[in-house]
């Protein structure tokens, strides 16, 4: 029996280490033998480009790589990309692209786009070639996260196929675009879970030589992570302030991965394409892979600083994301913000008399 010896590139499965964040992520191959079921772990970590060949040679079964991420706290293993090799079957990526440049695991928020890049190489079209080598098969399987989960241990056998499986009978790159995730949830708005695109080989059963079942080729998925929304509580709309400044509670649900939020003031009503002030004590830094809540409490000598005058004024909350710099609203889809006004001028009201003699 001839076996094949493979150069695995490791460019193309790779996701690089990133530094400099509360976690890092190491990243590992594991290798299955087809159909004798032998599995074979890199012992060394797989770096971000090169490539390094097959530790067991490859029968006419075929092998499939899994590349493996796992991210120290909390410790998580992801599967990220899989690639399978055999004498027929054709070779398929799945590339999932979004507007957030996180290297590490594709992810994007409850109502931004992303883009699904399928290519398939290698399909056989003569007439005695085997069935498996002619097409393969796409799937889609959403999952969530439930309320408040991380993806974090979920079972992904549970996932819901979504969509009947496509047969891709051409060779080329497909991109599939999606405005919308398909993640289960009633509040579209607040759905957290995954997407996972899968290329499947078609069986190839042709005794006694040949024994392959139905293969994952190449699959990735994408995290959806739900909208943040806030709260100002402590300042009323349109309230007069005398003197000192209340204290003001600033509430930050499922800030996304990565961003920052604060408050902003500045002179006037509600105004758009306005950048103001910076409320001190008000910016909180998402330094993590998964959304927070955070709240914030503000005393009249944490900020009132920044009101350098009388009048009216405006404070809003603001979130800076991949996605852009963006007002923040509430629970309901409102902006989030006060106006109200400051008179903080002292007033003395009296008379002056003389006494003559």
């Amino acid at each position: 029996m001839k076996t094949l010896l493979c150069l695995i590139p490791v460019a193309m499965l790779a996701i690089p280490r990133v530094a400099a964040q509360t976690a890092t992520y190491t990243n590992y191959i594991r290798q299955y033998q087809t159909p004798s079921n032998v599995t074979w772990d890199c012992s060394e970590t797989v770096d971000p480009y090169g490539s390094k060949p097959s530790a067991l040679a490859i029968n006419p079964g075929g092998a499939r790589f899994d590349l493996w991420t796992v991210k120290s706290s909390p410790f998580t293993e992801y599967l990220l990309n899989t690639c399978y090799v055999g004498t027929y079957v054709p070779l398929a990526t799945v590339v999932i692209r979004s507007e957030d440049p996180y290297p590490t695991i594709r992810r994007t928020r409850a109502d931004r786009p992303f883009y699904v890049d399928v290519t398939v190489e290698g399909l056989l079209l003569g007439a005695t070639d085997p069935e498996a080598a002619k097409k393969v098969k796409l799937l889609r399987h959403v999952q969530s996260y439930g309320v408040g989960g991380t993806g974090v241990e979920i079972d992904r056998k549970q996932a819901f196929l979504l969509s009947p499986q496509v047969e891709i009978t051409t060779t080329g790159m497909q991109t599939l675009t999606y405005t919308v995730n398909s993640v289960p949830g009633a509040d579209r708005a607040k759905v957290r879970g995954e997407e996972r695109f899968s290329v499947f080989s078609i069986a190839d059963i042709r005794p006694p030589t040949y024994n392959v079942p139905e293969i994952q080729i190449s699959s990735q998925f994408i995290q959806i992570w739900p909208m943040a929304d806030g709260l100002i509580t402590g300042i009323a709309q349109n309230q007069l302030i005398r003197y000192a400044m209340p204290q003001v509670t600033l509430t930050y649900n499922d800030l996304y991965p990565f961003s920052t939020t604060y408050a902003q003031v500045y002179k006037g009503n509600l105004q758009d394409g306005v950048t103001g002030t910076k409320v001190p004590g008000s910016d909180f830094i998402v330094n993590d892979s998964v959304p927070q809540n955070k709240t914030l409490i503000l005393k009249d000598s944490d900020y009132s600083s920044v009101f350098d005058a009388d009048g009216r004024w405006t404070m809003e909350l603001v979130t800076v994301t991949p996605f852009g710099i963006e007002r923040m609203r509430n629970s309901a889809g409102d902006i989030v913000y006060v106006s109200f006004d400051i008179d903080r001028t002292m007033k003395v009201n009296g008379t002056f008399t003389t006494i003559e003699r």
